[in-house]
């Protein structure tokens, strides 16, 4: 099987419009090619006046090599396969403990799973069915379970996460985790897409399947089960402390695989007082801001904006401010709305969803600036935690409690006035939205930030400073505030056996990077215990 990068395909293609541009650019004869598919998909619109999608086709021929011989490197390579080898045969003298079961958690899980380790994945929040009804229930009555441990959105699995797959780190890995998210029921076209997406509606379902294959294959999954604590020997991990429905227990074990995900800030406060090793680093945090998605689509499709072919547009938007700083935007749902992603009593916390058709009225993107350690006020390694945690809380008290968000129209916003009611642009977010005004809330410095990057992105992307424009906070939890410190086997500093994962670790930015992080430490652990 050859690949072959980078062909112009019109929008409404055929089969034999693919054969035909493989032919083309292999100077190959029809009859000694056997079958076309579409490995990768992307849309061209930098021109307006011919949309197109860009291709990456997989082509079977009769004769690879004869195919090959006189082309120029770059022009199509032959594919190599990419599933996740493990080279030792399994031998953990205890079970290993999965701490975490979002993306990082069940791709560890199932890695350790599918080589016969028989893993036991504790996740201290509910099953993703039994957070999906807490969610309703904050969404209807603005009522939040203190034990729920709601947590949602761009950066992790739970019941109303995105599924959006797209990211910047290069792995052999991507494809195995993309292809096993389609075995568990997520859509094709994943495969393909150079963004992909899964939706809300069906992630919920992917995740289950998921943790069904792990329990399949002699793993154990326990739900409301809090890590408490660590049980060590010197630097030598022996053990772990839950906390259960039922009390506490401890779980002898020499292998702890890290997977709490980036909103955990109790469970890290118990590792640093544990001896974990961990620094503070840079995050990004705003609000989230809507557009009507038909306005998306008119200005980057242009003419094309109603061809079915291109569905919602999207966008990514980064321009420099003043102070270095720097905007941008993150996690873009088109067709979606503003969801609540409270973890805590008394706090606001903001984030965005799509389900998979995307056919929602408005647009919504996390818009952030980049925040540094030193902007936390203070030097401790989770300082993050508690400049977030009180944005938070400030949020909280500007919408008027009952988890009801602080909203403002960028006019408001830019002219720097309170708003006191929504135009052309609904604002999506329930339980609801209080008029508000964003200054009130954030730093000064921030807030000047996002007016600047407010007007240069309207620049780029022409209506995006839209007066209607609605603009919700807080936005804070887009990445961890916190690295936990680890060596070149993986581990963490100075203490064998625990492996720092994923997202709250601070090794990972995304459902897709954070699996690949947990299949990698999977394979380490298992290579470390066949030394």
């Amino acid at each position: 099987m050859l690949r072959i990068p980078n062909l112009s395909i019109p929008l409404h293609y055929t089969d034999d419009d693919l054969r035909q541009a493989v032919l083309r650019r292999l100077h190959a004869e029809q009859a000694a090619l056997l079958s076309v598919r579409v490995f990768r998909r992307s849309v061209d619109a930098r021109d307006k006046r011919d949309v197109h999608f860009v291709m990456t086709l997989e082509a079977e021929f009769r004769n690879e090599a004869a195919v090959l011989r006189g082309l120029k490197p770059g022009v199509a390579e032959r594919v190599q396969d990419v599933h996740p080898r493990v080279r030792v045969r399994c031998s953990f003298r205890q079970r290993p403990v999965v701490v975490g079961a979002g993306p990082a958690g069940l791709f560890a899980a199932l890695m350790l799973a599918r080589n016969g380790a028989r893993p036991i994945l504790i996740e201290r929040g509910k099953t993703v069915e039994e957070r999906a009804r807490d969610v309703l229930r904050l969404q209807t009555d603005g009522t939040l379970d203190p034990d729920s441990n709601v947590q949602f959105g761009e950066g992790g699995a739970g019941a109303f996460s995105d599924g959006k797959l797209t990211t910047g780190i290069k792995s052999p890995y991507i494809r195995f985790v993309l292809e096993t998210f389609v075995r568990h029921g997520a859509p094709e076209d994943i495969l393909i897409l150079q963004k992909p997406h899964i939706g809300t509606d069906r992630l919920r379902g992917v995740v289950a399947g998921l943790r069904s294959e792990i329990i399949s294959l002699g793993g154990e999954v326990r739900f409301s089960t809090c890590l408490t604590g660590l049980r060590l020997r010197g630097r030598y991990l022996e053990g772990v402390r839950v906390r259960t429905a039922a009390g506490t227990e401890e779980i002898d074990t020499n292998t702890v695989l890290l997977c709490i995900g980036h909103s955990a800030r109790d469970t890290m406060q118990q590792l640093f007082l544990d001896g974990v090793r961990m620094v503070p680093k840079p995050l990004a945090l705003g609000v989230r801001i809507e557009h009507p998605q038909r306005l998306i689509n008119r200005a980057q499709w242009g003419a094309f904006a109603d061809d079915p072919a291109l569905g919602a547009a999207d966008y990514k938007l980064n321009v420099h401010t003043a102070d270095g700083r720097g905007v941008y935007t993150f996690c873009m749902c088109p067709g979606g709305q503003v969801i609540c992603a409270a973890s805590q009593p008394g706090g606001v916390a903001v984030n965005g969803m799509s389900e998979h058709a995307r056919d929602g009225e408005n647009a919504n993107a996390a818009l952030l600036v980049g925040i540094r350690p030193e902007d936390f006020g203070d030097d401790h390694p989770l300082s993050g935690f508690t400049f977030q945690h009180a944005l938070e809380q400030a949020a909280y008290r500007a919408g008027g409690g009952g988890f009801l968000a602080p909203a403002q129209r960028v006019e408001d916003f830019l002219l720097r006035r309170a708003s006191s009611g929504f135009g052309d642009v609904a604002p999506s977010y329930r339980p609801g939205v209080t008029p508000a005004e964003l200054d009130a809330i954030l730093p000064r410095w921030l807030c000047d930030d996002l007016r600047d990057g407010i007007r240069r992105m309207d620049g780029c992307l022409r209506g995006f400073a839209m007066p209607d424009a609605v603009l919700t906070g807080v936005e804070t939890r887009s990445s961890s505030p916190v690295r936990i410190l680890r060596d070149q086997l993986g581990m963490a500093e100075e203490i064998d056996g625990l492996y720092p994962v994923g997202e709250g670790a601070g090794f990972a930015g995304g459902i897709t990077s954070a699996a690949v992080d947990g299949i990698r430490a999977a394979i380490a652990a298992m290579e470390a215990a066949a030394d």
